[in-house]
């Protein structure tokens, strides 16, 4: 199990490094075509990834953090080092999409503004269908590894491809007289990379409180009994530890049974847990039935 969640951390690593690559590529083009063809949406765009750099460059740092084994004052591993990493980058995003909100709203009502080149359409059409194949593959991998660090990843690409096909309306607008929507664009770019920022906040802060899922907590109960001999359970409890979790459980057996079969049944309930829900540990009390 333990080997299996390593794998799985280095699969998140790919999903990182592919994000940093295409960010970069698309944060320079951007950025030097929106300065050349005069569009703010485009130039919001590009600075929107360039910061998605950073972003991505914390999510692997977090994913590589949490492959760190054990130790005197982590004795649950470094796990939770990933959610971490979501929560710093919800913060980054958010600086982004205000510092793109100060700079589009004066640009909304400037005098004399003028069409961008029709280039910067191009390119932010381009990015629209780079930023697509990234999300999907993240998108997939996230819900594959079970990575929280790699799906707020996934989160942030779709956004950054819907803000390029909204960079990409918005100057195809501005060529048929509707000079304003170019930089009306910028302004919605920001707060969507606010509401990006804010859904990640939201979810890491979730995990890192120790929020677990009703729905989830009611399947491991289910699970529990389906163990022979377990008469109920009483209690269920869980956290999340990265992309996995720990279970603690407290069932009721026949109080006839003796210790050890009362044990071997305890045995029992905790292995199919950690098989059937990614659990590293799980804790389980055994009660006498009454």
């Amino acid at each position: 199990m333990e080997e299996e969640r390593y794998k799985d951390l280095k699969k998140g690593e790919r999903g990182a490094i592919i994000s940093i690559i295409a960010y970069l590529i698309l944060a320079i083009l951007k950025l030097g075509v929106g300065l050349y063809a005069g569009s703010a949406a485009l130039k919001a765009d590009g600075l929107n990834n360039a910061t998605d750099i950073v972003v991505s460059i914390a999510v692997l740092v977090g994913l590589r953090m949490s492959q760190k084994p054990p130790d005197h004052d982590h004795p649950y591993g470094h796990w939770k080092a990933e959610t971490v990493a979501s929560l710093v980058a919800s913060f980054i995003i958010m600086v982004v999409g205000i510092q793109v909100l100060i700079g589009a709203i004066p640009a909304l009502f400037a005098p004399n503004q003028e069409a961008p080149d029709l280039i910067a359409a191009w390119v932010g059409g381009f990015s629209f269908v780079v930023m697509l194949f990234v999300y999907r593959y993240n998108r997939n991998l996230g819900k594959k590894i079970k990575s929280q660090a790699v799906t707020a990843a996934s989160k942030d690409n779709l956004s950054d491809a819907l803000v390029s096909i909204g960079a990409t309306i918005g100057i195809i607008g501005a060529q048929f007289g509707f000079i304003w929507l170019d930089p009306l664009i910028a302004v919605l770019v920001g707060f969507v990379i606010c509401k990006t920022a804010w859904d990640i906040f939201k979810d890491a802060t979730h995990y890192l409180t120790d929020g677990f899922e009703k729905s989830e907590l009611d399947e491991c109960r289910r699970t529990a009994l389906m163990v022979d001999d377990v008469e109920a359970v009483k209690e269920v409890k869980a956290r999340y530890y990265g992309n996995s979790s720990v279970v603690d459980i407290v069932i009721e057996v026949n109080g006839n049974l003796d210790v050890r079969d009362a044990h071997e049944i305890s045995d029992k309930v905790e292995e199919i847990i950690k098989e059937k829900h990614r659990a590293i540990d799980v804790n389980v009390h055994v009660e006498p039935d009454k």
